[in-house]
């Protein structure tokens, strides 16, 4: 793809987040979001047939009944955990990889858990082969997490869950986040973001979207 197409995403996410700021509270995102989301080649995460609209500001099928994100949502969910370069997160549904790879441009390690076996070994070999060795994919339900490697300064939850997960919550740091889409497809969701202060525990909804289920036990 090329460099106009790249630029004329991060055009459109701008345009997103003015727009949506009211809602948000973010008319715009960090600069190293923007960074991560030109760096990252997005065609490299969709199938063959669906590359020439891999930059369009929508969410595009990956197979098994799945998608990738759309770039604002991704942008938006990534700044939402407001990344640093020593932070650990982690992900519950890999999905193709794509925002597993913007979050490694970002930060030091990053696990992601995915329930669809087919789509784990696919997002490890593809990720594997682009370089992005510091992501660690494994073929596993998000519902219960990843303890053995918590705490996590930031957990991002890409299907859409009936409620959050409690054992998330507890592996985040003292001063971690969860970014999690909350609700019952087809219906809206909303994008909930929950912080951690301590043992003091807040959420507050950011925007409504749009996401395929949570299909672990969770989302039972």
């Amino acid at each position: 793809m090329s460099a106009e197409s790249i630029q004329a995403m991060l055009r459109t996410i701008e345009e997103e987040c003015r727009f949506t700021g009211s809602l948000t509270g973010r008319y715009t995102l960090r600069q190293q979001v923007f960074d991560a989301m030109a760096t990252v080649r997005r065609e490299e995460f969709v199938p063959d047939e669906v590359k020439p609209y891999a930059y369009d500001n929508n969410p595009l099928p990956i197979g098994n009944g799945q998608t990738i994100s759309q770039p604002f949502i991704v942008a938006l969910m990534t700044d939402l955990l407001e990344p640093d370069p020593d932070d650990t997160i982690l992900e519950i549904g890999t999905g193709s990889g794509y925002q597993a790879a913007v979050l490694a441009q970002l930060v030091k390690r990053v696990y992601s858990l995915e329930i669809i076996p087919a789509l784990a070994k696919q997002a490890a070999h593809r990720l594997h082969h682009l370089g992005y060795n510091t992501v660690e994919v494994i073929a596993s339900d998000g519902s219960s997490g990843l303890p053995e490697h918590a705490p996590y300064d930031g957990i991002i939850v890409t299907a859409a869950a009936p409620r959050i997960p409690k054992a998330l919550i507890e592996q985040l740091t003292p001063f971690g986040r969860l970014v999690i889409p909350v609700g019952r497809p087809p219906l809206p969701q909303d994008l909930l973001l929950v912080e951690k202060f301590g043992t003091k525990i807040t959420s507050r909804s950011i925007l409504s979207v749009a996401f395929v289920p949570f299909t672990g036990k969770v989302g039972c």
